[in-house]
This record gives C-alpha cells, sequence and structure tokens, in this order.
C-alpha cells in the first residue's frame, strides 16, 4: 500500500514537472521565434540570380566567380541589409537573397553594375583604373620579412611607372595612392575614410605610400593578416575583371504580402501541433501526453538548432517542421503499438515497456535514416528553396531521434518505474485490463481489430485501381501536358492580393498598357494570379510591381525565371528523383534484402506516378515545391513499408517449419493485420497538419500539401498493396530453392508475435 502511494506521488511530482516544463517552452518559444531570420517569403524582400559571364570571352574559373561573390557581398553591405545570403551556384552563377530590402530595384541597379577598381591620391583624384592590371592579375604573396602582402600584376607598365613616379615625388603627406573599388564621388572621401580603409565599412581597399616609380609588378605590404590579405586579393580581382552579371531568374515580394503570409502559416501551424497532441491524448492517454511533450521540446529544439546554425527561415522550412512532427509521432506511435503487443500478450507494463521499446527501434531507425538519405539529395541537388526544405528536414530528424525515440522513452520509463501504472493500463495507454490474458491461467489471447481481414484477397482488384488511374492520368498529361509553373517553363508569375474585385476584363486591359500579354489568369477569393511567357527583366518588373500596387492598393509577388534556370531545375528535379530512389535500394537491400527493397521502390514509383497522374487529371500547378513534396513522399511513405517489412521479417525469422507459397502469403496478410493499426493512426496524425495548411495556410505552399496529401495516401495504400504484393512475387520464386544461412538481426530475438495481435 505504502508502495503505491510512492508511486503516486512520484507520478503527480513528475507530471508536475513535465507540464512546468511545457509551460516554459511555450513562454521562451516567442522570443525565439521572433530572434530567428525569416526568409523573403515571409517578410518580402528580393531575391535573384546571376550567371556570371566573363566580357572578354575568357573562361568563368572558381577564383573569378569568388571574386564576382566578394564585390556582391560588399555592395550588399553598403545597403544596409540586415541578414542578407549570397551563395554561389553551380560553376557560373550567384544567387543574393536580399530579406526586407527597401527598394527592390535600388538593389538590384546596385548589385548588377560592373565593379570598378580605381587608384586615386589623398585628395580623391583619379590617378589610373583598372585597366592598367592584368585580368584577376592579383595574387596572395610574401614581403622580404616573410608577412603576407598583396601582388599585382601589372599589364600597362609605362603608365603604372609614370604615376607611380609623379606620385613618389609628392610631399610626405601626399605621396599615397589610394586603391578604391566602387568609388562613388558624392560620398566617398579618403581624408573622411582613411581610418576605415581595408574595412567593410569603406569602399576604400588600400592605402600604400610610394617612395619611387615602379615600372614592374608590386607588392602592397602593411600589416596584413593571411584573412585580409585573401579578401583583398579577392575584391582587387573583382574590380579589375571584366565580368558581366547576367540575371537569369528573380522574385519580388511586397513587405506586406510576406508578413500576411507568415501570420496564417503560423496559426496554422500551432493549430496543427495542438490537433495532434490532442488526437495524441485521445487514442493514448497519458502515454500520448507524455508524446506530447516530446513534441513541443521537439519544435522548440529545432527553431533553437534553426536559430543556432544561422537558419533562414522560409515558407519551406515550415512545411519540412511541420512534415518532421509526422515523422516524430510515427516514432512514438510504432513504440506504443509495440508496447500494447506485449501487454495483450500477457506481460507486465514495466515488462511490455522494456520490449515493445527494444522491437520497434530498428523500424524506427530505418524509416527516419531513408528520409535523411532523401533529405541529403535534396539539399546537393536543390535550388534555393528546396536547400531550406532540406535543410529543415535533416535537422527534424536528428531531432526526432533525440526526443521522440530517447527522450520519449525515458520519461515514459519514469512513470513505468512508479509503479502506479501497473493496474491502469487503460490510464496509461489505453489498454483495458481485461482485454489483458492472464499468463497463470492460461486465458488466450483476444484477437485484434483486424485479424479476420484478408488484405491480400483484394489485391488483383486494387492493382486495376492504381493501373486505371496512372493510365487516366497518363492519357491527360500526353494531350494537354502538366499545369507547369514558371519553375519548369520559363517566364514570369504576378501574384496580386488586393481588397479591390479584379476581373479578367480589367486585368488583360492592364497588360495591354503594360504592353505585356498574359499566357492565364486565375482569380481565386485569396489572390490573383497572372502568368506570363516571356521573363520579364528588372525595369520592367518594377513598372509591373509599381502598376498594380498604385491602382489596385495591392500586395504584389513577381517571379521570373529564364530558360536557362528552367533547364536546370529540371535535369536537377530528374537526377534528385532518381537518385533518392537509388539510395533507398542500397539501404533497404543491406538492412533487409532485395526482395525487399524491389518491392519497396515499385511501391514508391507507384506513388510518385500516382502523384503525377492526378496533378496532371485535376490540372494542379508543378513547381520546385511539387519536386520537393515528391521527394519529401519518398522518404516519408517508405516508412510505411519498411515497418510493415519489419513486421514481416521478424513473423519469417519466428516460423520454424518447412515454408510454402500459401504459408508465406499467411504471413504477410497477418503483419498487415498486426501492423494495421499503427498505419491509421501515422497516417492520421500525419494528414492532420498538412490537411490545416490546406484550409489556413498560405498559397506559397499549396503544391506542396496537395501533393503531400495524395502522397501519403497513396503509401499508406501502396504499402500494403503494391510493395507487399512485389515481395510476395519475388520470394514465392525463391522458396525451394537452396537458401543462404538466415541473417538475423539483434533485435529479432524476442517473443514469438501471436497472429491477430491488436495494435
Amino acid at each position: 500500500m505504502k508502495k503505491k502511494k510512492n508511486g503516486k506521488k512520484r507520478t503527480i511530482l513528475t507530471s508536475l514537472i513535465l507540464t512546468l516544463v511545457v509551460v516554459l517552452i511555450c513562454f521562451c518559444f516567442i522570443p525565439l521565434f521572433n530572434n530567428l531570420k525569416f526568409g523573403l517569403d515571409l517578410q518580402g524582400g528580393f531575391e535573384i540570380l546571376y550567371k556570371v559571364d566573363s566580357i572578354d570571352g575568357s573562361k568563368m574559373t572558381n577564383e573569378k566567380l569568388k571574386a564576382t561573390y566578394k564585390t556582391l557581398s560588399k555592395r550588399i553591405d553598403s545597403l544596409g541589409v540586415s541578414e542578407p545570403e549570397i551563395t554561389i551556384e553551380g560553376k557560373d552563377k550567384i544567387r543574393v537573397k536580399l530579406a526586407g530590402v527597401k527598394n527592390p530595384e535600388e538593389a538590384r541597379s546596385q548589385l548588377s553594375t560592373v565593379a570598378t577598381l580605381s587608384f586615386r591620391d589623398t585628395e580623391d583624384n583619379l590617378l589610373m583604373s583598372s585597366d592598367v592590371l592584368k585580368a584577376g592579375g592579383a595574387k596572395i604573396s610574401q614581403d622580404s620579412s616573410g608577412n603576407p602582402a598583396v601582388l599585382l600584376s601589372v599589364k600597362d607598365k609605362n603608365k603604372f611607372y609614370d604615376v607611380t613616379k609623379e606620385v613618389s615625388s609628392r610631399s610626405n603627406n601626399q605621396n599615397m595612392i589610394v586603391i578604391w573599388l566602387d568609388y562613388n564621388e558624392l560620398t566617398d572621401s579618403y581624408e573622411k575614410e582613411g581610418s576605415k580603409c581595408g574595412t567593410s565599412e569603406s569602399n576604400c581597399l588600400s592605402a600604400a605610400t610610394v617612395s619611387q616609380g615602379f615600372a614592374s609588378d608590386v607588392i602592397i605590404q602593411g600589416s596584413f593578416t593571411e584573412d585580409e590579405v585573401s579578401n583583398l586579393v579577392d575584391l582587387i580581382n573583382s574590380g579589375s575583371l571584366p565580368a558581366k552579371l547576367t540575371e537569369v531568374s528573380s522574385q519580388t515580394v511586397g513587405a506586406s504580402f510576406g508578413s500576411n503570409t507568415l501570420n496564417t502559416t503560423l496559426v496554422a501551424g500551432i493549430i496543427a501541433i495542438i490537433a495532434i497532441i490532442a488526437i495524441l491524448m485521445l487514442i493514448y492517454h497519458f502515454a500520448g501526453f507524455v508524446s506530447g511533450v516530446s513534441i513541443m521540446i521537439y519544435t522548440f529544439l529545432v527553431f533553437g538548432i534553426f536559430w543556432l546554425v544561422g537558419g533562414v527561415l522560409t515558407l519551406p522550412g515550415i512545411a519540412a517542421l511541420l512534415l518532421g512532427i509526422g515523422m516524430a509521432v510515427d516514432s512514438n506511435v510504432i513504440t506504443f503499438s509495440r508496447i500494447k503487443d506485449e501487454l495483450l500478450k500477457g506481460k507486465s507494463l514495466k515488462s511490455a515497456f522494456t520490449e515493445g521499446s527494444k522491437s520497434s527501434f530498428s523500424a524506427i531507425i530505418d524509416s527516419n535514416l531513408t528520409t535523411f538519405i532523401v533529405a541529403i539529395i535534396m539539399f546537393i541537388y536543390g535550388e534555393s528553396s528546396i536547400k531550406g526544405f532540406s535543410t529543415m528536414l535533416i535537422i527534424t530528424v536528428i531531432i526526432i531521434m533525440l526526443t521522440m525515440v530517447f527522450l520519449t522513452r525515458f520519461l515514459l520509463k519514469l512513470f513505468v518505474n512508479t509503479g502506479y501504472f501497473d493496474d491502469k493500463t487503460k490510464l496509461f495507454i489505453n489498454i483495458n485490463k481485461d482485454d489483458i490474458p492472464d499468463v497463470s491461467k492460461n486465458e488466450e489471447i483476444k484477437p485484434g481489430k483486424f485479424s479476420k481481414v484478408n488484405f491480400l484477397k483484394h489485391k488483383k482488384l486494387a492493382l486495376s485501381i492504381s493501373i486505371i488511374v496512372i493510365l487516366i492520368g497518363g492519357v491527360v498529361i500526353l494531350f494537354k501536358g502538366m499545369n507547369l509553373g514558371i519553375d519548369y517553363r520559363a517566364g514570369t508569375d504576378i501574384t496580386i492580393v488586393t481588397d479591390d474585385k479584379l476581373t479578367k476584363k480589367n486585368l488583360n486591359s492592364d497588360l495591354k498598357k503594360l504592353n505585356l500579354k498574359s499566357s492565364s489568369i486565375t482569380i481565386t477569393d485569396e489572390e490573383t494570379d497572372i502568368r506570363i511567357d516571356d521573363a520579364l527583366n528588372g525595369d520592367t518588373v518594377k513598372e509591373v510591381n509599381n502598376y498594380f500596387e498604385d491602382k489596385y492598393n495591392a500586395k504584389v509577388n513577381i517571379g521570373v525565371v529564364s530558360n536557362l534556370v528552367q533547364k536546370e531545375l529540371v535535369k536537377n528535379a530528374i537526377l534528385s528523383v532518381l537518385i533518392a530512389l537509388i539510395g533507398i535500394v542500397i539501404y533497404v537491400s543491406i538492412r533487409f534484402k532485395v526482395s525487399y527493397a524491389v518491392g519497396g521502390v515499385v511501391a514508391l514509383i507507384h506513388d510518385v506516378l500516382m502523384i503525377f497522374a492526378l496533378f496532371g487529371m485535376l490540372r494542379l500547378e508543378v513547381n520546385s515545391m511539387f519536386i520537393a513534396a515528391v521527394l519529401a513522399i519518398i522518404g516519408y511513405s517508405i516508412n510505411d513499408t519498411i515497418v510493415l517489412f519489419d513486421r514481416i521479417r521478424e513473423n519469417l525469422n519466428d516460423y520454424n517449419k518447412k515454408l510454402t507459397s500459401e504459408k508465406l502469403e499467411e504471413i504477410a496478410n497477418t503483419s498487415i493485420q498486426e501492423t494495421f493499426t499503427r498505419t491509421i493512426y501515422t497516417s492520421l496524425t500525419t494528414l492532420v497538419p498538412v490537411i490545416i495548411l490546406l484550409i489556413l495556410g498560405s498559397r506559397g505552399i499549396f503544391t506542396f500539401n496537395m501533393a503531400m496529401l495524395f502522397g501519403l495516401i497513396s503509401g499508406t495504400y501502396s504499402s500494403i498493396f503494391i510493395a507487399t504484393i512485389v515481395f510476395l512475387a519475388i520470394e514465392k520464386k525463391n522458396i525451394g530453392k537452396k537458401q543462404k544461412p538466415k541473417k538475423v538481426y539483434k533485435d529479432d530475438y524476442e517473443e514469438l508475435s501471436v497472429k491477430g495481435v491488436n495494435c
């Protein structure tokens, strides 16, 4: 009696501590969220992708690209943007993101101007331009004392000698040559900026005393560090290089447009998290509450790590976070299902918890690692928004393993060890005490909810449905094509949000005034989308943006993609999907065997085809976020298949008699029965955030959510009716053949699974 009272006290105390942790997280979450860096789709701003070429026709090298990068970085500093992003993409492209920039057109103009290097005296008179230097002729060197210095390769040695000779003859205070990058006559002056020369706060790169005339290569020396010399070399080269920046894609998002997107998405995300926790508590009672606490900690940690690594939160990033919550819940559902399995075999709560946690571990590891593989592939081959999505997905997978596996189990173990729930399994994990057989009295195990369902009985009908849908979708795509967004067809996309009532007639009249012609106009209650086949240049983008803002008091978002970018995006999309499939085949083959891998990949191909077919039939837009969703489904829907295959493998290992085709199919069907409840619960909790984002979230991730919706439904279906059928077809051919010794995994040593166990 005393032991039970102590257990109750410890349970109450631990529960209060967990509740306090949740309150503390909620209290700290708002300041953490406000300190995150937001992408331009959430706060407005300007994004541009440049193709960098040499005007003189020479090959674009890494050194030249790096030098141009440094120039753009220095120019961005002068714009006063607090959190700029500038990244090199491929061999000849640079992407610039300026979230929160007030004047996108001023930024575009300043960024795209060719870098200008000039040599001036201390009174700011021009002495020489970059013409006197060889292109890219600045190099890292050392002075006579071995200290870091800059070597300049002179092309016009006669002029260089004349200038340096004349400057050396001046008085001590004026015998200096000052090197400027993008000198501005209105704001730059050596008198004012001499003390800042060589820092990021000034366009002044260096000021060197000249003691004699030079008719050869020269060294700039001073108290430089190696990093300062390297930076100076890059900046001088960028000013002396005849580099040309060609705008190949851009996006302009109004500040109010972005803030509205952030607010709606944040509200949708909070509602989704609350709904998931409520469902978990309804299904698993106290264990669901513990899982809910873990979800809160998971969400806080993901944002915390994202803040620590300096990540920029975007709409795709939020989508990845919510997808991660679905994966996190899946990890707990697998564990809870296993614990219930063990309880229904008549084991004590403590024993059931130990065995259930152990037997679920491999399925959780496998399912999360396959998603991790796909996230890495997305990061390597994805463009800007996809990289943001994949970065968040990589972080979520790592945090899932820390919180939803180890933390949840640790917390549950604390409560299990109190002994308070030993006779309260209904309260703990929603198992009626009457359903638990008394092993000492040889009571029979009650059949599970789906123990009488023959899932494989209608496999031919299931295959027929898939084939019909894919064929119909294929025919529609063949004759009408896909509804491609500007990412994959090039052109311009103009999104307008206004309280004014717009009509196609009025908009066509507006476009005529702007000398533009639309390929389509879509008007909804939330926004209006105008597509133009041509990729607009910077000046036209500014004109269009100002026109619609002024006339309709509208929030405007303009995206531009050139043919060059479109071709690269298509190539990378195909590559990333193929490599993701190959990666999963290799991983599943290693962890299971080839027949499982083939079944899983065929199911994934089926899911991809179904998503394409449904998008083709419904004429939904295919853009870069659609590809992100397809890749996410490849990583996520394999979870269902792996959990099912893990149970099939386990049941086959436990079966010691001669295997026949009939028995193999029976074991497969039993495995489906045993995991089906878990499949339903996981699909439900993952679909909840997707549906809420569809209803309440921004249209910026509408395509992603629709693809996820189709993919999740198809993935649940294909795990049972596609992956299993393919696996059975391969394995049935191997029955009777000489088999290699069975590979037994450490997690396979557990009690015999009983047919009909209720998950």
